[in-house]
């Protein structure tokens, strides 16, 4: 059976014997509430179900029963029930069909309500149940719902990107642009929600459903709501029986054929005239994702623009951050390079992006060569011109160590830049690296850092001082290698793009359309001679790792989204190992991507992808619009919480 993170959040202690687990106590001095609504199937009332309301469970616990009912001839319910004192705490709603088949808990449907101010009001039916399933899949087995912070309440809220709990339609997110008609994704909740409602309308045919979803080498589900949750988490399995299975009312409209996968990905555009060409992210002890911004924004392709001075921040659910776009401390034509240091600060490498775009005049061409910092709440830390010191040079990766150094790789001039504790006052430069075109930066867990050279095939190692730990690794089939990141061993991941050439200033010529995964051991050792490939791999860029070791990779042509089995081939299905594909040969697509570049897994376990160059990139303007998120797709990633800055750092770094 394929696992995922809920396994190793959620303690074993919590009751799978039930359908729902139960536990008892509620704090005395909350006022009382109610809950009233309906539980419903397309237009038809769910008649005389169970009606459950919860309170889902920290990390280790079981949900709490609050209060339940049983819904009358025409699906109505109500109950009263007392609030629990913590704000944060994520409330749903579930209701089991009276009397279905193949067992007493086939018919389960469920809302997520979220956190305070829990509503008064809600619709239970098949849409909000695939918004729950999806959006809580790393969160439950089937049964109960329980997790962490942040992950656990950022969940509920995407969730209702999916269903409105209050009224039970479609959610405003999901139906408008640049969802709604603009991609697949409505189509295919429609479909999902249409699996549901086939089980409500002839319990019987659960059956059908529960034997396409079950797991490879696993357990059947025993629910409509547990179906769909091994749905999400092995998207691509049965993929077209599910089609066939699925009707196509009474949510419509629905898909019109198969599809590769059954994800729901979601596009968000912060406030649609700011964003033009994210090019990677980072994410940090919330949820929030902070995204560079490549250009300034055009809606006009022919539009000749420069490079951005905007840094920008979504919330866990998608919108704009308060503040966002924020502005100053050097920012000039982001390319690749962000990251945030152990003290919650943000760092973002200044590539340019204005001499290689034609139209853009002298006049207005950004400084670049340069890094920003920011703080937290998006105070501009670096001066106007940003840091320079330490010869930064068309910067990309820009990162932080576990001691929070500061590690920037200069795509001119093949070397690399290092701030000690994030202070340039101290900058050193790092040469005689062996490599071209340094690109990105990872870190094993001695702290030695391997720096990918586009340019040159291989990959330089560091001693966590800068010392060259070796000559630069090649082999293994590195092949104009870009992104990098570390597993939870230590071991290095390399996305070999097999094409792409960086223009710092130059651009040198590209290489042959492919694409492929090199794998090396902390020591720098090429753990196998043949790099691994497939599933959907098409000029791959970013990459990084789930909370689960799997590995995902943003491709930069084909408009799809590879995942690959990582070093826990436990939570791998049956029969994969290391560097297999788990998305399936063509990836899992999207018709809302264009070119991607990174590629990040947040607290919720929903994976946001860059758009970053459009499908067709004119050059006067290239930048694409959107930050794409599949929904409960991955193992969470937990980042730690800020610690205090060292006092030893220069007076400028202290706050």
């Amino acid at each position: 059976m394929r696992l995922r993170t809920f396994r190793s959040v959620v303690a074993a202690g919590m009751l799978v014997t039930a359908l729902w687990s139960v536990s008892t106590g509620t704090p005395a001095s909350a006022a009382p509430a109610g809950l009233h609504g309906f539980v419903r199937s397309g237009a038809t009332e769910v008649a005389q179900a169970t009606v459950t309301l919860y309170a889902a469970a920290d990390a280790g616990g079981s949900p709490q029963v609050l209060g339940t009912d049983h819904a009358s001839p025409a699906g109505e319910f109500d109950i009263a029930y007392t609030p629990p004192a913590d704000p944060t705490a994520v409330l749903y709603v579930t209701a089991v069909a009276r009397g279905a088949s193949p067992n007493p808990g086939a018919v389960t449907l469920v809302t997520v309500l979220g956190t305070a101010p829990w509503p008064v009001e809600a619709i239970v039916n098949p849409r909000t149940t695939v918004a729950a399933a999806y959006a809580m899949t790393q969160f439950t087995d089937g049964t109960g719902i329980a997790g962490p912070a942040p992950g656990l309440q950022n969940a509920g809220a995407m969730a209702a990107n999916l269903a409105d709990p209050e009224t039970g339609a479609v959610a405003g997110v999901l139906a408008a642009s640049p969802n709604g008609s603009d991609t697949s994704t409505l189509p295919t909740f429609n479909s999902l929600a249409n699996m549901v409602a086939a089980c409500v309308d002839l319990p019987a045919r659960c059956t059908t459903l529960f034997a396409l979803a079950t797991p490879a080498g696993g357990t059947a589900p025993t629910s409509t709501f547990a179906a769909l949750v091994d749905v999400n988490r092995d998207p691509s399995h049965n993929a077209a029986d599910l089609f066939a299975y699925a009707p196509v009312l009474p949510y419509t409209p629905p898909r019109a054929a198969a599809p590769d996968a059954w994800t729901l990905a979601l596009r968000f555009v912060g406030d649609g005239t700011s964003m033009d060409g994210p090019g990677n992210m980072a994410v940090d002890t919330d949820g929030n994702v902070w995204v560079t911004n490549n250009y300034q924004y055009a809606p006009d392709a022919t539009t000749p623009v420069c490079g951005a001075t905007t840094l920008l921040a979504f919330t866990p659910t998608g919108e704009y951050l308060q503040g966002s776009p924020f502005t100053g401390g050097g920012l000039s034509g982001a390319g690749f390079g962000i990251d945030i240091d152990p003290y919650g600060d943000i760092w973002v490498g200044n590539y340019g992006f204005a001499a290689p775009v034609p139209g853009c005049p002298a006049e207005r061409q950004p400084p670049h060569d340069s890094v920003s910092q920011f703080r937290p709440d998006g105070t501009p830390v670096s001066p106007a011109d940003g840091f320079t010191q330490g010869g930064v040079s068309w910067p990309q990766a820009t990162v932080s160590d576990t001691h929070g150094n500061i590690w920037i790789a200069n795509c001119e001039g093949d070397t690399v830049t290092y701030y000690p504790h994030g202070d340039p006052q101290q900058a050193r430069t790092i040469g005689d690296l062996g490599i071209t075109k340094p690109f990105d930066i990872a870190f094993n867990h001695d702290g030695a850092a391997f720096v990918t050279g586009v340019g040159s095939d291989d990959v330089a190692m560091l001693d966590p001082d800068g010392t060259p730990a070796r000559a630069p690794i090649t082999g293994g089939g590195l092949n104009h290698p870009l992104g990098i990141t570390a597993d939870s061993a230590g071991y290095l991941w390399v996305a070999n793009s097999a094409f792409a050439d960086l223009p710092c200033p130059t651009l040198d010529g590209v290489g042959s359309a492919g694409g492929s995964v090199t794998l090396l051991a902390p020591d720098g050792s090429v753990v196998s001679t043949t790099p691994f490939t497939g599933g959907g791999l098409t000029l791959p860029w970013g990459i990084t790792v789930d909370g689960n070791d799997n590995v995902w990779v943003a491709n930069f042509a084909g408009k799809r989204l590879t995942e690959l089995c990582g070093r826990q081939v436990e939570t791998c299905p049956p029969g994969l190992t290391t560097g297999d594909p788990i998305s399936p040969d063509a990836g899992y697509t999207f018709d809302g991507f264009v070119r991607n570049t990174g590629v990040v897994v947040d607290p919720s376990g929903n994976v946001w992808v860059a758009n970053n160059w459009k499908e067709v990139p004119i050059q006067t303007n290239p930048g694409g619009y959107e930050m794409v998120v599949l929904v409960g797709l991955a193992g969470p990633v937990h980042r730690a919480a800020p610690v205090d800055r060292p006092s030893h750092t220069s007076p400028r770094f202290t706050g």
